[in-house]
């Protein structure tokens, strides 16, 4: 952009990452609402944080109520959405942290995105795969039932796509796998990664 001049600082996102002693990644939840996006990123953010990693959650209905507020749920709104997501998590990066997001992300082109700006290699996607009738049945927050009623619009499974990832790092099956199954496979595949070789 014309007379924008981004300024180096003496400090480096390798120099903080060794400070912490740990590898900043962006542990990116994904699926449907209901799914089970949250509650896996809350257990494993606590157990990565006993572990004593130095973390930070986004989750999307808290991003909704502050930084992204004046955002629609159109296409164009989810769109922006996830991409300023994908600036944060970069930012918080920087300053050698661990970011886990759990965001529906129903596109896989903003998926895709998000692994552009933050770098594949820093980028660990976690597909959290339940059935539609399965999330609809639990619907946690009422918000199927909503869309059903035509009170909330463009509502990914109902009158919104969601588009399931082809090369996830790691599938996790909420219907047949409890939360701790779930947190305890998480743990074993990330854990390697976020150590400072």
């Amino acid at each position: 952009m014309e007379h924008i001049y981004p300024f180096q600082t003496k400090v480096s996102k390798d120099q903080r990452e060794a400070l912490m002693d740990q590898q900043a990644t962006l542990i990116w939840f994904t699926g449907l609402s209901g799914s089970g996006k949250s509650t896996l990123a809350v257990q494993l953010e606590a157990q990565l944080h006993a572990r004593g990693f130095k973390t930070y959650l986004l989750d999307g209905d808290n991003i909704r109520v502050g930084l992204n507020k004046d955002l629609e749920f159109t296409d164009e709104g989810r769109v922006e959405n996830i991409r300023r997501i994908g600036e944060v998590s970069k930012l918080m990066m920087d300053a050698g942290i661990i970011v886990l997001s759990a965001f529906i992300s129903p596109f896989k082109i903003d998926r895709d995105l998000v692994k552009e700006i933050v770098g594949p290699e820093n980028y660990f996607e976690v597909f959290v795969n339940a059935p539609l009738e399965v999330c609809e049945e639990r619907d946690v927050k009422g918000l199927y039932k909503k869309a059903r009623a035509g009170v909330v619009k463009n509502f990914t499974g109902v009158d919104s796509p969601y588009e399931m990832p082809a090369n996830p790092n790691i599938t996790i099956n909420t219907t047949t796998m409890t939360v701790d199954e779930s947190v305890a496979k998480l743990e074993e595949l990330i854990v390697p990664r976020l150590k400072r070789v």
